[in-house]
């Protein structure tokens, strides 16, 4: 288990090192250490030591969003004061008043919007919003915390998957839509949408497969011309395809009908 975490942490370490923000590597490494020993013991419903989680969702800050250290060491300290005797003061005199903010923000919003009662929700989402107003790395973290949630949702009970996946839909695909993470937005709406609908999920998948090489002759020959258009032009110019993801596929042949 120690190599496996050590592991998780050389690839973070790895990710952050090849980002463009400068190199504070002690204070990530002091963060992990911490939160190492802080959930040392406790496990997660997958059997994984719980720091994976932690590592998980720090990854993807630092690969998938681009965060800093300062976002890195907050999402390795996350679920610390919720779920040991530490509390935001300690965080804040071992890791400054920065870090210890951010902690505190997701502290105060990981009840979950559907924790109570449903007139409760407009109540959770308002100070999600005014949270993101006070420090928007908080929103992003917790997104990344919910992406991570969504990969592992095979390990979560029926009733806690479905909780996680309505909370996904309701607030955190559209809100990761609303501050530009399309891709992470994209992956949130699949991933609710193939534990929703699995038949449909993989009849789309099995479709988009097989349709590949007619897509790709298809945008070959409508591109080309415009390539060598703009090319004899002088501009200078990157040519893309979008494909339509499942779920996105899906949505609109309900609303098309």
């Amino acid at each position: 288990e120690q190599a496996m975490i050590q592991r998780e942490f050389d690839a973070l370490l790895t990710d952050y090192i090849n980002s463009n923000h400068r190199r504070h590597v002690e204070i990530i490494e002091k963060a992990f250490h911490f939160a190492n020993q802080a959930h040392k013991g406790i496990k997660r419903r997958s059997g994984e030591p719980y720091i994976m989680h932690p590592l998980a969702v720090a990854r993807i800050v630092a690969k998938e969003i681009g965060l800093g250290s300062t976002s890195i060491c907050a999402s390795l300290l996350h679920d610390v004061v919720e779920d040991t005797d530490y509390t935001v003061d300690d965080i804040r005199n071992l890791f400054g008043e920065k870090i210890a903010s951010i902690v505190d923000g997701l502290t105060k919003i990981s009840g979950g919007v559907f924790a109570g009662q449903a007139s409760e929700q407009a109540e959770n989402f308002r100070k999600l919003l005014l949270t993101m107003s006070e420090d928007a790395r908080v929103v992003l973290i917790k997104l990344a915390d919910r992406l991570h949630n969504m990969r592992t949702l095979h390990a979560m009970p029926p009733a806690k998957r479905q909780k996680i996946i309505g909370e996904t839909q309701f607030i955190y695909a559209p809100l990761a839509l609303r501050i530009g993470l399309f891709r992470i937005k994209t992956e949130l709406e699949n991933i609710s949408f193939k534990y929703e609908h699995p038949e449909q999920y993989q009849e789309i998948e099995r479709q988009l497969e097989a349709s590949k090489l007619e897509r790709d002759s298809v945008y070959e020959e409508f591109s080309k011309p415009i390539q060598e258009k703009l090319e004899s032009m002088g501009i200078k110019f990157v040519l893309k395809e979008r494909i339509k993801s499942i779920y996105s596929i899906w949505h609109k042949m309900q609303t098309k009908h």
